[in-house]
């Protein structure tokens, strides 16, 4: 058997679109793809909810939309929410909602978070979060920025591990697929590990994802500010 370190598998998770609330969340929804999103959960580690939509492809098997907002039933968390949603600025770019960020999923967290810090970035503390579901409780591992910035705009993803069961293994069929995923403005030896992931971007557009359904071709592009944070 050989001693060489066996890289973790890793694959796209899910995309994220913020929302001021799930309402507005489940109205784009059906008014963009034509279909409506199921039910997802509270967050009560961050103080969100969210709703989820499959976009299972031959590429990306077990892909899932996140229609994600800040809960007003929660308490304040402790930290600041994740995905920038505490920011003023990201909440006056989802005065619609829209594509924020992504989630990438790894079989290994830790090795996976290791080579990023490795190459120079630091995708935060790794974290343990779970939401009840019908079928019980789902759990997770995440790694979060202490600040709740997104990683470089929302170019380089947040890094995710489950246990046990994976959100899309109950999800409804919904006939909306990602067609590509393009990030852009982050250096080049953090995208080479994303390179079986996402495709490279323009300069200026952190991230654009483009998805077919019922309602044909839509693209997604996430809001760029006037400089990426790292």
């Amino acid at each position: 058997m050989s001693d060489e370190a066996v890289a973790p598998a890793i694959a796209l998770d899910h995309l994220v679109v913020a929302c001021r609330s799930l309402d507005a969340g489940r109205a784009w929804c059906e008014a963009t793809f034509g279909v409506a999103p199921a039910p997802g959960g509270r967050h009560a580690l961050m103080g969100t909810h969210n709703l989820l939509l499959a976009l299972a492809s031959a590429r990306f098997p077990k892909a899932y939309l996140e229609l994600i907002a800040i809960d007003p039933e929660a308490p304040a968390p402790a930290q600041r929410r994740w995905f920038d949603l505490d920011d003023a600025s990201l909440q006056a770019a989802i005065a619609e909602p829209r594509l924020v960020h992504w989630v990438a999923r790894s079989d290994d967290i830790d090795a996976t978070v290791a080579a990023l810090r490795s190459a120079g970035h630091d995708p935060g503390r790794i974290v343990a979060a779970e939401r009840m579901t019908p079928r019980g409780m789902l759990r997770w591992r995440i790694a979060l920025p202490g600040d709740g910035r997104r990683p470089s705009a929302g170019a380089m993803p947040l890094w995710i591990q489950w246990s046990g069961e994976h959100p899309s293994d109950v999800l409804p069929a919904s006939g909306v697929a990602i067609e590509s995923l393009q990030v852009g403005g982050i250096a080049t030896e953090l995208a080479a590990h994303l390179r079986h992931l996402a495709e490279a971007g323009e300069p200026s557009s952190p991230l654009r994802a483009v998805l077919v359904g019922p309602r044909g071709r839509v693209a997604l592009t996430a809001p760029a500010p006037a400089r990426f944070r790292a």
